[in-house]
C-alpha cells in the first residue's frame, strides 16, 4: 500500500467520522445565524489575544481571561453556540490524537 493511498483513506475516514459530521452540521448551523457567528468570532479573537499574551509574558492577563470566561459562559448559554463549541472541541481532539500518532512515528527523523 502506498503512502498516498492511506492519506487519501485517512482523509475519508476523517470525513465519516461523527466529530467531523457533527462540526460540520453545526457549523453550517452558526453561518446561519450571523449574531452567533459574530459572538464567537469575538470570542475567538479575545481567546487568541489572551493566549498570546500569556505566551508572550509568561503570565495571565487578569482582566482580559476574565473576559474570555464571560464570553464563553454567555455562548454555552445558546443552545446553537453551545452545540457548535462542543462539536468544534471534539473534532480539534480528533486531529490532535491523528496528528500527535503521526508525530510519534516520525520523531525519531524529525
Amino acid at each position: 500500500m502506498n503512502v498516498y493511498d492511506t492519506a487519501n483513506r485517512l482523509s475519508q475516514e476523517i470525513k465519516e467520522s461523527e466529530e467531523y459530521k457533527n462540526y460540520k452540521m453545526a457549523k453550517e448551523v452558526i453561518n446561519l445565524k450571523s449574531e452567533l457567528k459574530q459572538k464567537i468570532e469575538e470570542f475567538e479573537k479575545q481567546r487568541y489575544e489572551t493566549q498570546i499574551i500569556a505566551m508572550q509574558t509568561g503570565k495571565n492577563d487578569e482582566e482580559k481571561l476574565k473576559k474570555v470566561q464571560e464570553l464563553y459562559i454567555e455562548l454555552m448559554e445558546n443552545p446553537d453556540t453551545k452545540k457548535f463549541l462542543e462539536a468544534e472541541t471534539k473534532f480539534n481532539v480528533l486531529i490532535a490524537d491523528v496528528n500527535k500518532i503521526i508525530g510519534e512515528t516520525i520523531k525519531d527523523v524529525m
